[in-house]
């Protein structure tokens, strides 16, 4: 076995501060001097195959986890970047783009943090030029404080330790009066911080879904609220009282372009803990291997939402106690991304929506239903995905609700410990569904629902004939 990529070094330092283990305790396991060590995780050194070997076995994780395909994600994001008709002269090829990313990931994140502040701008002129002219120029706007959101997560693997130990405390504290129930949790907020939670009937024309009134400290809550719902705002606010210090120490980590951003991104957190209180590490990791990820048997388990508990699985990522890595991703019914992450490798597009042939956006055919399918990228990866379509509004008569689907996959190598493909043959070919990130992005010539031609190709219409589409003329 030859030596590896000096890119291993970094990758094995964070992996070693997830698990809390000092360099000088590592490399004394590994037989080496720390000061060796230190030049490994500095991409100073290479790491021979013998070596590696004892770190993968020290820190409890495989080689794979080491390799490049965290950087997909990466690579996805700077190709859709240099769509931009900004850079349509320069030519800039894919295995570029995978060069840059491989040779250089801190100078890709810096050009995305510059893309993303590019695309604000722009799109704050288009505002204004809007509201003067009283016309649409531009629908295409973006959510950047989201993007944010989903960088952060991404960045720390959707797993914060210390929440999940807080969350573990408070539901110990909780669960004699059953963790099923919405009044134990009010009771645990009057009696550990004297805030009171009322259900309240919102004024017409003035509906809210949660106010906390800091002063008086009473938490209203809409009662047109499904009790999902209020559940998950009673456990966000017992994580704003007693884990604010530790949210706030996670996020001091991170560069936050806007107050906005990390003001989302602390919302974030406070749900996440929320739903750690309701759904506690180690005892719903339990109960996910025992049901194979049943993702509805797991809501009925807990008492929680569909949305919830695909959003909880996404962070068993304990590397002593680990899940599955899968990817989530939830979308409108106009194809626009409002949640997304990946840690099955698969691609999620940053910029725009992703590839029609997704089963996240078949799922609105079949409401309420749970879509399966084995999809394959063009690298040749094969991912099982579902998705299914969930409800939001007010739950009252007369009321509109909008439609969203949520959609989850992971890896084609974790099937057998997938609920979802017990009745898939995951090597026949015939029902795999080839998809691709985005149209701009897919070098797939053979797709008859492209909607745009595929970037860093030629492109040429023929008169006289037609491919597949009218982009694809051979």
């Amino acid at each position: 076995m030859s030596q590896k990529n000096l890119k291993i070094g970094p990758k094995i330092k964070a992996f070693r501060r997830q698990l809390g283990i000092q360099a000088k305790k590592l490399a004394e396991k590994l037989n080496i001097s720390p000061s060796y060590l230190t030049l490994i995780e500095g991409g100073k050194r290479k790491i021979d195959a013998d070596l590696l070997l004892k770190v993968c076995q020290e820190l409890k994780i495989e080689i794979s986890d080491l390799t490049n395909k965290s950087d997909l994600n990466l690579v996805n994001d700077i190709s859709e970047l240099l769509d931009d008709k900004l850079f349509e002269d320069l030519d800039i090829l894919g295995p570029e783009v995978q060069d840059l990313v491989n040779t250089n990931p801190k100078l890709a994140k810096a050009l995305i943090k510059l893309g993303d502040n590019y695309k604000k701008k722009d799109h704050e002129i288009i505002d204004k030029v809007e509201k003067l002219s009283g016309k649409m120029v531009d629908n295409r706007k973006n959510s950047f404080p989201g993007e944010v959101v989903s960088d952060f997560l991404q960045e720390s693997k959707n797993y914060f330790p210390k929440l999940e130990e807080f969350a573990e405390v408070i539901f110990k504290k909780i669960q004699s009066n059953n963790r099923s129930r919405y009044t134990p949790l009010c009771d645990f907020l009057k009696k550990e911080y004297d805030i009171t939670v009322k259900d309240i009937i919102p004024e017409e024309g003035k509906p809210f879904s949660k106010i906390y009134n800091v002063q008086s400290k009473e938490l209203f809550l809409s009662d047109y609220l499904t009790l999902e719902t209020k559940k998950l705002h009673a456990a966000s606010q017992i994580a704003l009282e007693g884990a604010s210090k530790e949210i706030e120490e996670y996020l001091s980590k991170f560069y936050f372009p806007t107050k906005e951003s990390k003001k989302l991104t602390k919302v974030a957190l406070l749900n996440y803990c929320g739903a750690a209180i309701l759904m506690p590490y180690k005892l719903f990791h339990a109960e996910c291997k025992k049901l194979k990820y049943d993702l509805e048997l797991l809501q009925k388990t807990f008492a929680t939402s569909f949305e919830q508990v695909t959003h909880r699985v996404t962070c068993l990522q304990d590397p002593q106690l680990p899940g599955i890595p899968f990817h989530m991703l939830r979308v409108d019914i106009a194809g626009n991304i409002s949640k997304r992450f990946s840690l099955s490798g698969i691609e999620i597009p940053r910029y725009g929506g992703a590839c029609p042939r997704w089963n996240i956006y078949s799922a609105f055919t079949t409401p309420g239903k749970i879509q399966t399918a084995v999809s394959k990228m063009s690298n040749g990866e094969k991912y099982v995905c579902i998705a299914r379509t969930v409800e939001k509004g007010v739950g009252r008569y007369g009321e509109s609700k909008s439609m969203l689907s949520i959609g989850l996959g992971c890896e084609a190598k974790y099937a057998k410990d997938f609920v979802y493909t017990e009745n898939l043959n995951i090597n026949d070919k015939k029902s795999e569904i080839p998809i691709g990130v985005s149209c701009r992005t897919c070098d797939r010539l053979d797709c008859s629902q492209r909607a745009f031609p595929p970037l860093h190709k030629k492109f040429d219409v023929d008169i006289n004939s037609r491919g597949v589409s009218v982009y694809v003329s051979d």
